[in-house]
């Protein structure tokens, strides 16, 4: 039972971490490199996650199962899926009557991409805890760090389109806490059941969907302020960033 509660509780701390990236709210609002450098900031971080990470993790765990052309074939199946859903979401996503309607797409879409992305993390993290709680806290530690400016891209956009910190805290925690409802998910029935083909298929998908954000949402919204050197300069700084610490966690 102890090991079950040490496991949450490793997940949900690696999903709080997510609430740091709303420090920024916090910040003089008239001040556009705000935005400018936490979004192009955040899309460097999506970007290197789904190419040092995601999608290593599938193609490592679809190998397992089979040959390296059905492997690569899955992969990108299910990236392309995902790229085709996140331009669904975005295309059907209903419209706001707040004063920037576009910020505030990007900030809800970023949090439905990452409770995505998050769900299937707690996973991982609860079943890491619940075999090696050392390694656990290593892989909690290592989520932790990319966390913090996926909640940029939420609380970022959701408080400059709303002047609401409320909603702006309520959406990113909506989006952290839902690294504790995955983990909760593999403690009661999926434990059980997850393997490497899902896992494989999930992360590929999930990459899909991040990268088409990242490209298609926050870069373009970030040079839209006209300010294209310090987008360039955060976005190769988000990927440096989350390069080293996957390097050294």
């Amino acid at each position: 039972m102890n090991n079950v509660m040490y496991s949450l509780f490793v997940s949900f701390f690696a999903g709080l971490a997510t609430m740091l990236g709303s420090v920024f709210i916090f910040f003089k609002k008239t001040d556009k490199r705000i935005i400018i450098s936490s979004l192009a900031f955040a899309a460097g971080v999506m970007i290197c996650v789904s190419f040092t990470d995601l999608l290593p993790s599938s193609y490592s765990m679809l190998s397992g199962i089979f040959q390296e052309f059905m492997c690569v074939l899955l992969m990108m199946t299910f990236f392309c899926s995902g790229v085709v859903l996140s331009m669904l979401i975005d295309k059907y996503l209903p419209d706001n009557s707040c004063s920037n309607n576009n910020l505030y797409r990007v900030g809800l879409i970023s949090m439905l991409a990452i409770i995505l992305h998050n769900i299937p993390e707690g996973i991982a993290t609860y079943m890491a805890s619940s075999t090696d709680i050392k390694l656990g806290i290593t892989l909690a530690i290592a989520i932790s760090l990319h966390n913090i400016p996926e909640g940029i891209s939420i609380s970022v956009p959701i408080y400059y389109a709303t002047s609401s910190r409320l909603k702006s805290l309520s959406y990113t925690f909506i989006s952290g806490i839902s690294e504790l409802f995955g983990a909760i998910l593999a403690c009661l029935f999926l434990s059980k059941y997850i393997n490497d083909f899902f896992m494989g298929c999930l992360f590929s998908l999930i990459a899909g969907i991040m990268i088409h954000i990242s490209i298609y949402e926050l870069i373009p919204t970030s040079f839209s302020y006209k300010k294209s050197h310090i987008t360039i300069i955060f976005i190769v700084l988000g990927f440096i960033f989350m390069f080293f610490s996957h390097l050294f966690l």
